[in-house]
């Protein structure tokens, strides 16, 4: 899988190359990381990327023609067809809901490419010409789409096999369908008891089909944005 990040902060990704899972995947080459800067390919002077925008308002905007010079000096093809040959995504509020379901439909996704806004975000032709998809991490507004491209490749490198440890992992995590999209139990560990707080005894007891009616039980449904704090 290759993975490609472009962003005014490419040097922001460097640690992401650290992490276990991340390391077990590009060290085992099922997985490329690359990252690549706008400014870097700004056919404007001064390493401009960014304009006011048209109708007025606060804040900047990353222009169309950066981020197409960009697309087009990395992939050597026409901005508007690089989306032919990969899956380009903006992180945007505007978009769909990252979830588990489609962390499973990116890894099943040879190459990817996430576009990394700043300001007001972009132009609005990159999304209507330049993008596969919308995607958006939640309901609220970071400085940029770095934090979500970064959340984004957490979640999808660790379904690459050979990324964790222990694939089955995988299979009965929150939101899994193994769970029917619930969210996974509480676990504990040793000391069996710290400061008077004990580990529920059944736990403890070695009756495995207690132990598993136990964590069944645990499991509850995700929050709905309503029910969320």
């Amino acid at each position: 899988m290759q993975i490609d990040v472009f962003t005014l902060f490419p040097e922001w990704f460097d640690w992401m190359r650290r992490p276990r899972h991340l390391a077990n995947a590009t060290g085992g080459e099922q997985l490329e990381l690359r990252c690549f800067n706008f400014r870097d390919y700004t056919p404007l002077p001064a390493g401009q990327v960014d304009d006011s925008p048209y109708g007025g308002g606060a804040g900047m905007v990353l222009r169309v023609d950066v981020v197409a010079s960009a697309l087009e000096a990395v992939y050597g093809c026409a901005a508007d067809a690089v989306k032919d040959e990969r899956h380009v995504v903006v992180l945007t509020p505007r978009g769909r809901t990252f979830s588990d379901a489609i962390v499973r439909e990116y890894a099943g996704i040879e190459r990817l490419t996430l576009l990394c806004g700043r300001y007001e975000g972009f132009d609005g032709r990159v999304h209507e010409h330049l993008a596969s998809d919308e995607l958006s991490i939640g309901g609220f507004v970071l400085a940029g789409g770095e934090t979500a491209a970064m959340a984004v490749i957490d979640a999808v490198v660790r379904r690459i096999p050979g990324a964790l440890g222990n694939a089955d992992s995988l299979e009965h995590e929150s939101f899994s369908p193994t769970l029917g999209g619930r969210v996974e139990h509480l676990h504990f560990s040793r000391p069996a008891e710290f400061r008077g707080w004990a580990v529920p005894d059944v736990l403890l007891s070695g009756n495995h089909g207690a132990v598993a009616r136990w964590r069944d039980e645990q499991s509850k449904e995700p929050p709905t944005p309503s029910d969320a704090p």
